[in-house]
């Protein structure tokens, strides 16, 4: 995408989608050099749609916009890392839920620290927190990914 194609000024989206690959990227390499696992952007991303409760595999997989096998080998990758599990889902018979085991959340807690270090290095901390703010307020951002389908 150069700017004979697009204009001067390059597009939001594609110098967010460029400034999100250069965070996962740097918090990926950093999170090795302390130790945990090599993932791939696709195991961070499922972190990403993860919260404090349990998920069902089937809505995990619309968060990533994945399809359902797609987001079942994610899941089980990160299963055999110690980094999610698969709990019985109370509310349905015969039903499962993604959840973050306490290794998990060990490595999601030391991923925010990185994240925030890698802030810090930006150049203009005023700048960064006006970002913050201005992107927090999105409404894509504030709902997440749209429910028009379900993979």
């Amino acid at each position: 995408m150069t700017a004979r194609r697009f204009g001067a000024r390059p597009p939001l989206a594609r110098l967010l989608l460029l400034a999100s690959r250069w965070f996962d990227e740097q918090s990926r390499a950093e999170l090795e050099r302390r130790g945990w696992p090599k993932l791939s952007a696709a195991q961070t991303a499922v972190f990403a749609h993860l919260s404090d409760f349990p998920v069902p595999p089937a809505e995990l997989a619309r968060r990533l916009g994945n399809t359902r096998q797609a987001t079942s080998d994610l899941v089980q990758g990160l299963i055999r890392l110690g980094l999610l599990e698969m709990l019985d889902d109370p509310a349905r018979r015969g039903g499962r839920l993604v959840c973050v085991t306490q290794r998990g959340v060990r490595l999601a807690q030391d991923g925010y620290v990185v994240l925030l270090k890698l802030e810090e290095q930006l150049a203009d901390a005023e700048v960064v927190k006006q970002l913050h703010t201005l992107l927090a307020g999105l409404p894509a951002v504030a709902t997440g990914p749209s429910k028009s389908q379900d993979p």
